[in-house]
């Protein structure tokens, strides 16, 4: 058997392992409308920052939930509602994260959580949206635009469930929140990475 042959035979394979991932489409249309609810278990919500100029460094946020509501003949409709525990703020290191966490940066006490509640979804493209909505962190409120890309919709080959999935990128300045510390040699603009999968809700 050939390579090619061996490839092919994987792949249909897997499919036979896993059937309901044929029923997966990139076809924004083929979503189904209606409510969702975040897939916590397959969801990253990660930050950046420079740090003196030195290097990039990487944090998330390991607790957080969202709902979401698609409209795909209008996707102007749908809407999404984000939030997120301050204090599950994590980079692996212990001694930082309590300070992340004290009034120097995130105040975590204070300020438990941070939502984000859509205010304007703009297609860009055919799998591409501009989702623009109002963060509120450290009590502040300020517009923030988030670049999603659809990645996919259809039933979960394990979950058997209704799925759809996105992922997505902005960029915040910290100052603009209160967040002042160290700034700007600890960077303002903090780059967000977001991805995650929603069941449709029962």
């Amino acid at each position: 058997m050939n390579r090619l042959a061996a490839y092919a035979l994987a792949g249909a394979l897997s499919l036979t392992a896993f059937p309901a991932m044929a029923q997966m489409s990139t076809d924004p249309a083929q979503v189904q409308p209606g409510a969702y609810v975040l897939d916590k278990s397959h969801a990253k919500v990660l930050w950046a920052v420079s740090h003196f100029g030195f290097s990039t460094y990487y944090g998330e946020f390991t607790s957080f939930d969202a709902k979401l509501t698609l409209d795909p003949k209008a996707p102007a409709k749908s809407s999404l509602d984000v939030t997120i525990d301050i204090p599950s703020v994590s980079t692996n290191d212990a001694k930082l994260d309590a300070h992340l966490k004290a009034p120097d940066f995130f105040n975590a006490e204070k300020f438990p959580k941070a939502t984000f509640k859509s205010t304007k979804v703009e297609p860009t493209g055919p799998t591409k949206a501009k989702v623009t909505g109002d963060l509120t962190l450290l009590g502040v409120t300020k517009p923030v635009t988030l670049d999603v890309t659809f990645n996919g919709a259809g039933v979960g080959p394990v979950s058997k469930k209704v799925t759809t999935g996105f992922s997505a990128e902005g960029t915040v300045k910290r100052t603009e929140f209160g967040m002042n510390t160290y700034a700007p040699y600890i960077g303002d603009e903090v780059k967000l990475i977001i991805s995650g999968e929603f069941n449709k809700a029962e």
